[in-house]
C-alpha cells in the first residue's frame, strides 16, 4: 500500500481543478474526476452464512448477492463483481479510510475463507451525469443503459452495477442516482485514454467539467 500523502490523481496531468465551469451553460453532460480514497476489493463465499454476517457486521450492510447490484449506507458502497467477489468503495473517507475499512473487514472475518485487498492505487473514478449521459457512454458501451435494462434510478439504499467495457477501456458502471449520473470506473493505465474519449464523446451534447 502507498503512503496516503503520496497519493496522486492518475488526471492531475489534465489540469482539470482549473477546468471546472469553463463552459456550463446548456451543458446536458457533466463531468468531473471523483477522488477515490477508499476501495477495497473483498473475496468470499456468498453462500457462507458465516462470512455474509461477518461483512454486515464490519460495514453495517447487507452484503449484495444477486448479480450487478449495489448495496449502499452512510457513503459506502458495495458493488457486486461475480458469485465471490465485491468492491467497497468510499468517496468521501478520510485519507486513511482505505486502511481502517480493511482492518474492519479483516477482523470482523477472522479465519474464514475470505480475501481483504486495498485497491484504490488501482482505480480512477470518473462521473457521467446529466440528461444524455446515458447516452455518450453508450457511444462506447454494449450495455443497454434503458432503466428497464439497468435497474433505474437507486432506491432504498440498492442500485445497479455492471462490468463492461467503453472503447476499447474496460469499465464498470454504477448508477448512482435518477439525473442520471453513474460513476465509472476503470484501471488507472487507461485514466487518460478514458477521460479524453468521454470529453470527446459528449462534446455535441457541451459537455461540461465540473467539480464533484
Amino acid at each position: 500500500m502507498i503512503e496516503t500523502y503520496l497519493r496522486q490523481s492518475a488526471l492531475d496531468h489534465l489540469g482539470l481543478a482549473g477546468r471546472v465551469g469553463e463552459t456550463t451553460d446548456g451543458a446536458e453532460v457533466r463531468l468531473a474526476e471523483k477522488l477515490l480514497p477508499a476501495a477495497v476489493n473483498l473475496r468470499g463465499d456468498a453462500g457462507d452464512a458465516a462470512f455474509v454476517e461477518a461483512v454486515r457486521q464490519a460495514l453495517d450492510l447487507d452484503l449484495p448477492t444477486a448479480p450487478n447490484t449495489v448495496a449502499t449506507k452512510d457513503g459506502l458502497a458495495v458493488l457486486w463483481l461475480g458469485p465471490d467477489e465485491w468492491l467497497a468503495v468510499a468517496h468521501d473517507a478520510a485519507p486513511e479510510g482505505e486502511a481502517q475499512l480493511a482492518a474492519k473487514l479483516r477482523g470482523a472475518l477472522g479465519k474464514l475463507h475470505a480475501a481483504v485487498t486495498e485497491v484504490g492505487e488501482q482505480y480512477v473514478c470518473v462521473h457521467v451525469a446529466g440528461p444524455k449521459a446515458r447516452e455518450v457512454i453508450m457511444k462506447g458501451c454494449p450495455l443497454d443503459l434503458h432503466p428497464r435494462a439497468f435497474g433505474g434510478a437507486p432506491k432504498d439504499g440498492e442500485g445497479h452495477c455492471a462490468q463492461s467495457h467503453l472503447s476499447k477501456a474496460s469499465v464498470l458502471l454504477h448508477q448512482v442516482d435518477e439525473t442520471p449520473g453513474f460513476d465509472l470506473y476503470t484501471r488507472r493505465s487507461f485514466a487518460d485514454y478514458f477521460w479524453r474519449w468521454l470529453e470527446d464523446a459528449g462534446r455535441e451534447y457541451g459537455a461540461a467539467i465540473v467539480k464533484a
